[in-house]
This record gives C-alpha cells, structure tokens and sequence, in this order.
C-alpha cells in the first residue's frame, strides 16, 4: 500500500485525538475520518459499545460491521491465520480494500459473521491510522448513516440525527468536500479461494 508522506499529510490537533482515544476507550461512539467515507468507531473488541452503533444504525447484528487496524502487526494479532494471497493483495492495492477473514479473534462476538468471518482493513490514512495504533486495537467502521440510507460521501452529507448521537465528533478532515466511496471487498477463506464482495 502506498505510505503518507509526512510532510504532506495535514496535521490533526493533540487534543482532537486524545478526545477520540478518551471515547473509545470509556466505550464510546465516535465520527471518525478513514481512508473511505466517515465512519462511526467504537473498540472493536467491546460488545456493548459495537452494540451503540448497531442501535445507532438500526443495524441487524445479522449484517456484520468491519473493523480498521494501523498496521499489518496489528491485523496479524486479531487473525489467527492470514493466507499469502491476502499480503500480495494488500501490497498491490491502489484503493482501500477490506479483507474477509475467516477464524478472526480477539474481536467483540457481535463484529463476527454467522460464518465465523470478520472484516478487517489497514487504513492508510493519516487520522484514522494513528488513533489505531495509539488505541492499541481494532476500531469498528462504518458507514455514517442509518441503514438502508445512503452512505454520506463527505462529512456535510452525514445527517445531523447521526451526529447528535456520537459521544464525540473528530474535528479533522471536516472540511474536506473531496467525495469519497467505500473500500473494495474481498473474502478469502482458508484455503485461498477469493471471492469478490463489493
């Protein structure tokens, strides 16, 4: 995956990320830049607080939400095996890509499918990925909006009845009107066979 440089990345405030890293570690819900669209973040490994966004969505538990990791350290921590494939894929992506992953662990049970699969995805931007690999875990992602709806693509879009419900909204990226979609999605089980989601 191509790396930020630091010195053209835009800088984020210290309080703006230890605000974040406060809520998510009280077992809070945040509105969050990632490398795709805005998302809602919680600890991914707390049910109680991947169960706020469910609500908050109006989100089956059925439909499984994905999570964001800051590095391919942290991903080899939450999956207890990654296929080669996933690596080669990982490197040769040029947008985001989430990968399905089967026998995940470490994760809250209502972030694992019925099949006993997880998404996760490296983040790649600046935000996203140092309140990961300062929170010390995964962090959910989704899509801002109620389900059903349709996904806000800035964060001008995203519906104030969302915002008004987040126990903290990060102040960086906001005024960024780029457009921006969801990740690529793509399962690869055990045994190496890749199915394309999304």
């Amino acid at each position: 995956m191509k790396e930020l440089s630091p010195h053209s990345a835009p800088r984020y405030s210290r309080e703006d990320m230890s605000k974040a890293l406060e809520t998510l570690r009280n077992g809070g819900v945040i509105l969050y830049p990632t490398d795709t669209i805005w998302g809602l973040g919680c600890d991914a490994t707390n049910p109680e607080a991947v169960e706020k966004i469910y609500l908050l969505k109006g989100r089956a538990e059925s439909k499984a939400m994905l999570a964001l990791v800051g590095s391919e350290g942290q991903l080899q921590s939450y999956v207890a095996h990654i296929p080669e494939i996933s690596w080669d894929l990982i490197e040769s992506a040029v947008e985001p890509l989430t990968i399905i992953y089967d026998h995940p662990r470490g994760l809250a049970s209502n972030m694992i499918a019925s099949d006993g699969s997880a998404g996760i995805r490296i983040t790649n931007e600046n935000f996203s990925r140092t309140l990961c690999q300062r929170f010390g875990k995964p962090i959910v992602s989704t899509s801002a909006n109620k389900s059903g709806q349709k996904s806000p693509r800035t964060f001008a879009e995203i519906p104030d009845e969302i915002k008004s419900k987040v126990d903290y909204i990060v102040e960086y990226g906001r005024s960024n009107g780029i457009p921006h979609s969801a990740s690529n999605i793509i399962k690869i089980s055990d045994g190496g066979v890749v199915k394309v989601i999304r």
